[in-house]
């Protein structure tokens, strides 16, 4: 057909990738799911491949020749933690020819322009980890490494897993004060005692992966009134509000009247012992803030920021809002 589309969103997980292709009325003219994206365990080249499926499935189904397919390609990824990895991960991307021009992102800057009526505010993301960004329409951003304890972090489901198991370890063997942690971890998967739970896990009789389960039992357990549960979930509001807080300042926003989007599965479940405590000490900590959990996929998010980057008019930007509901 020989038609170029404006802009290529990608927003790539470490579970999934979305790609969408998107016109230059921003009505999307071709979408497809690929795999996740994890270059740091399969490499940059090997990783990017996975995304090229993805973009080819989308552009087929768009009708459109290339490559290049689109004049920009906006492309949020998983695991470009640092200003590093995002011009390497940048590099790579252009190396495809997918677009005239090519930005990288973390992916948490998808789920903050998800979530924002233009790119100014903050987004924390909890997810597997925790990470935070900000950004302002003359493009200064604000974020941290997101790199797990090494860099200072603490939270998101597969830290509050370790945390669970932690307490209720040392609660089973005297080491610690009683929880009901011990009961229900290990029933969750119809084990009676957290040893044989640690067992099971360090001999890989429940896979890796499955860990994450554990953060809604600690939800859950914390709702039936647990105070070791309790806390943990506290400790999470409080670092969630001190992320965005600490955001929010680096770029002048603290007593502004600005979005800070949550998003995540922990934070997109919406647990009334997480998010009221969150919204308690955001409004102490920034006043004006306007807390909002995003819902919209974060694809929609990348394809934001690349109308942004095109100078799309408002009408086109509303038009892609309006495709993702």
């Amino acid at each position: 057909m020989g038609v170029r589309a404006s802009v290529l969103a990608i927003d790539a997980g470490n579970s999934k990738t979305d790609v969408a292709v998107i016109g230059a009325d921003g009505t999307v003219l071709g979408a497809a799911r690929g795999g996740g994206f994890q270059p740091p365990a399969v490499g940059v080249e090997a990783a990017v491949d996975v995304l090229a499926e993805a973009v080819a499935e989308a552009s087929a189904a768009a009708r459109l020749a290339g490559p290049p397919y689109a004049g920009h390609v906006s492309a949020c990824l998983a695991n470009a933690d640092l200003p590093v990895e995002e011009r390497r991960l940048a590099e790579a991307v252009r190396a495809r020819g997918w677009g005239a021009t090519a930005e990288v992102r973390n992916d948490t800057f998808a789920v903050l322009r998800a979530g924002a009526d233009e790119p100014r505010g903050v987004a924390v993301v909890c997810g597997a980890g925790i990470n935070c960004v900000g950004m302002l329409p003359d493009g200064r951003t604000a974020r941290f490494p997101a790199l797990g304890r090494v860099s200072g972090d603490w939270g998101g489901g597969s830290g509050l897993a370790e945390e669970a198991m932690w307490w209720a370890a040392r609660a089973e063997d005297g080491r610690g004060g009683p929880t009901e942690l011990t009961r229900t971890l290990p029933a969750h998967f119809g084990l009676d005692s957290v040893y044989a739970l640690v067992e099971a896990l360090h001999l890989g009789r429940i896979p890796r992966e499955r860990r994450h389960e554990l953060a809604p039992v600690l939800f859950a357990t914390a709702a039936g009134g647990d105070p070791v549960a309790r806390a943990l979930v506290e400790r999470l509001a409080e670092e969630v509000v001190t992320m965005a807080a600490v955001a929010l300042d680096r770029l002048g926003l603290l007593d502004a009247e600005v979005p800070v989007v949550l998003g995540g599965g922990v934070l997109a479940a919406r647990h009334p012992l997480l998010e009221e405590p969150i919204g308690r000490s955001l409004a102490v900590r920034a006043p004006r803030a306007v807390l909002r959990v995003v819902t919209r996929p974060p694809v929609l998010g990348a394809g934001l920021l690349g109308l942004d980057h095109v100078g799309a008019p408002a009408r086109v930007r509303a038009a892609l809002r309006a495709h993702y509901g």
